[in-house]
């Protein structure tokens, strides 16, 4: 799928809304001058996402108290959003100003294996962090022993390698293909993972996408709260009224950075679940395109909600901890010299809340 609208077609009733480009070698470019309302918003999107992401990756980084677990996959998953708001957004947002793929069979390729490596990265880095959750919370004895720095970067780099491996098929199939408007009868070209012709791959394909990169994870997701909740839920039952202040407080540091990824997980549920159920109404419809203004509109929002994804967990991460968002306006304002920075260290030997 790459989980890209392989389709990009101005609605019937707006299509007079366009503006005739020539270029020095009088090529000519059709520009539909409401898309440019909506490629000023993906600008926005894609500059408030980068100064989130690469400052949550600065302060995780370069903030010795921020180096724990959650942190550092934290940033790999900041990584992911960063290559995504570099690359995909900016051409996602070209194809609604224009009338043509500008990028060539190259870039044809090259962006639809971006942007689901992306969407791996995410929704796996998702799931390791909630099965690290579970290991703190329910088997607290056992933590230890996968937490070195190279276990944490193994397991991230792993889950790279995940994400990149299953995005080759995207870049095999996807190819510059034309099609037919079924109403107008006009052709164009356009990159698609595959051709306008017969419409079991696109079954297959859109399936299998939703299962692998959506329903699957989440489902372990689900599965791994479940225990994390009757834990903190024995736990909270166990505890004698008296006492154990600083189990008690453990236990809150707990909640408190389980919510945060339970957070995460929910906000990707949320934005990249509608670009799913269009890309599979498409699919199961694959031998006619839409063009109705309804249509557009949902796609439009599927899409700017899908990107919108990648720029919001810096600031969900800001509101829901002190901590970070203390270093963050740190690092974002640069009122702080780096020496300062690496000299703040927590000292806990508990684990360390984001």
């Amino acid at each position: 799928m790459s989980l890209e609208d392989s389709l990009f077609i101005t609605p019937e009733d707006s299509r007079d809304l366009v503006l005739n480009v020539s270029t020095e070698e009088q090529h000519q470019y059709n520009i539909w001058l409401p898309g440019i309302g909506i490629a000023a918003v993906y600008g926005v999107i894609t500059i408030v996402g980068l100064v989130g992401n690469v400052t949550l990756m600065r302060t995780c980084l370069m903030v010795k108290s921020m180096w724990t677990v959650p942190n550092l996959f934290l940033s790999s998953l900041a990584l992911g959003d960063v290559l995504l708001l570099l690359t995909c957004v900016p051409v996602d947002a070209s194809r609604y100003l224009v009338d043509e793929w500008l990028f060539g069979r190259v870039g044809c390729k090259l962006i639809p294996f971006i942007q689901l490596s992306s969407v791996g990265v995410s929704v796996f880095t998702l799931t390791a962090l909630s099965a690290d959750r579970y290991k703190a919370i329910v088997k607290p004895l056992d933590i230890h022993r996968c937490r070195t720095t190279r276990s944490i970067c193994f397991r991230a780099g792993t889950i790279w390698l995940l994400s990149l491996t299953l995005a080759i098929p995207e870049a095999v199939f996807s190819d510059l293909h034309t099609f037919t408007t079924s109403h107008t009868n006009e052709t164009f070209v356009t990159c698609a993972p595959y051709p306008h012709a017969g419409d079991l791959h696109p079954k297959i394909h859109s399936t299998a996408s939703f299962l692998i990169f959506y329903i699957i994870p989440l489902f372990i997701i689900s599965v791994y709260y479940c225990f994390i909740a009757h834990s903190l839920v024995r736990s909270s039952v166990e505890i004698p009224a008296e006492g154990h202040l600083h189990l008690r407080k453990q236990i809150k540091s707990r909640k408190r950075l389980a919510k945060t990824v339970l957070v995460f997980v929910g906000l990707f549920a949320v934005c990249w679940l509608p670009s799913h159920v269009i890309y599979l109404y498409r699919s199961y419809h694959y031998d006619q395109v839409d063009t109705s203004l309804g249509h557009f509109i949902a796609s439009v929002c599927a899409r700017i909600l899908a990107f919108t994804n990648s720029c919001v967990n810096p600031f969900a991460l800001y509101l829901m901890s002190k901590n970070f968002s203390k270093h963050f306006k740190k690092q974002l304002l640069c009122c702080t010299s780096p020496r300062h920075l690496y000299s703040q260290n927590s000292g806990s030997t508990h684990i360390t809340t984001v």
